[in-house]
């Protein structure tokens, strides 16, 4: 539910407003960069630091159960090479902001080298690998805000690089306006080519933010799994006490992050910084404070909006997918025809009617089968048999 809030805006307006407001076919009033402001501190980042956790808790949690069976970590990597077909039919035909192709990856190098290892090992190489990425970012993000953004350079071959920078912008603000063509007057077909011809190599050049990100962040999630964080293991007091403190002081790291973007007047690499380069460390004690208290807090079974919800996480991999065909039909002109035709405050919208259809159908289809449509799919493939969908 939390990614659809982030995915939104890359999928009902071109892909760069995800992060960029200029990129808005609509415009972007006041109100709406407040909003942009909101959503930076609140959803971006934190959501997708969730999810990543969650899967690398899930990690454990699957192979937990292969263990206990006689089977071995090659039932795993099976399962992730299935996983990764799903993510390049997802990008190339669906959606081309697809997650899951870098998390099989992630997985595949998470599995074979560190599934062994102690939860303490694990914990330490994912914060280590956290602050390397950081490390990373920072230096990258923020030298081409300075570079495009500041005074010009004195020499030529700074110069060059500077022009580089603005034509690299200029290049994706492009593509935005060639995919708001294709999607508001164009055939599925066409919006299918242009992302094989203009995106085909996307997934794998995206696979170098696994090691900044993603697999740090599966190989924490195994270690608080493993460590009892999800399973009432730890002292509930000290759990919200570091769960609030973090989510503190992340939320108020992240909100200057945001002011000062907003007061810099919404460059495009002014807010590339904000989103990869200033906010990496806030963003990490956000997620685990936000881990560590809906870990405490969350509805539990029996109530009636925490079954819905609990339905809606056995189901994940139909809605993501799901949510992505919904999408894909709600604003392409094969469909609905809204794309770029809502601001960022009706895709708000968009979202909590998308919130309501997850928690209308997950819990219900629960009572009747034993998996989600695509869990089951995916449960089939990995063992290689037919399993009984039906309760």
């Amino acid at each position: 539910m939390g990614i659809l809030a982030a995915n939104i805006f890359s999928m009902g307006q071109p892909f760069t407003a995800y992060m960029y407001p200029e990129a808005f076919t609509t415009g972007h009033s006041d109100a709406e960069d407040w909003m942009w402001a909101a959503q930076l501190v609140l959803i971006d980042g934190k959501m997708r630091g969730l999810f990543t956790i969650l899967f690398g808790a899930g990690l454990y949690l699957f192979m937990e159960k292969a263990w206990g069976k006689g089977a071995s970590r090659w039932l795993q990597v099976k399962r992730l090479l299935w996983l990764g077909a799903f993510g390049l039919i997802h990008f190339y035909l669906i959606w081309r902001g697809d997650i899951l192709f870098s998390y099989a990856v992630s997985g595949f190098i998470a599995v074979l080298l560190f599934i062994n290892v102690s939860a303490r090992n694990q914990l330490i190489l994912g914060i280590l690998g956290y602050i390397a990425g950081g490390i990373f970012y920072a230096i990258g993000m923020i030298f081409m805000q300075v570079t495009a953004d500041g005074p010009e350079p004195d020499s030529a071959a700074m110069n060059q690089v500077r022009s580089e920078f603005i034509k690299a912008a200029e290049t994706d603000l492009a593509d935005g306006r060639a995919e708001t063509a294709i999607r508001q007057e164009g055939t599925y077909l066409q919006f299918v080519s242009h992302t094989i011809d203009e995106h085909g190599t996307d997934p794998l050049v995206n696979v170098w933010l696994v090691v900044f990100e993603t697999l740090p962040l599966m190989l924490i999630g195994m270690a608080l799994y493993r460590l009892g964080l999800f399973g009432g293991g730890w002292n509930p007091r000290s759990q919200r006490l570091w769960g609030w403190v973090g989510l503190a002081v992340g939320g108020a790291l992240t909100t200057i992050i945001a002011l000062r973007t907003m007061d810099g007047g919404f460059t495009y690499y002014g807010v590339l910084a904000a989103f990869l380069g200033w906010s990496h460390f806030p963003r990490l004690l956000m997620t685990l404070g936000l881990a560590a208290l809906l870990a405490l807090y969350v509805p539990r079974a029996g109530n009636w909006i925490g079954d819905r919800i609990s339905a809606a996480g056995r189901t994940a991999f139909t809605n993501y997918i799901g949510t992505s065909l919904v999408m894909l039909m709600v604003f392409g002109n094969w469909g609905f025809d809204l794309f770029g035709q809502l601001g960022r405050g009706e895709l708000y919208l968009v979202v909590f009617a998308a919130w309501i259809a997850m928690l209308a159908w997950s819990q219900p289809w629960l009572v009747r089968f034993r998996y989600g449509p695509l869990e089951w799919l995916w449960r089939c493939l990995t063992y290689g048999k037919v399993f009984a969908l039906r309760q």
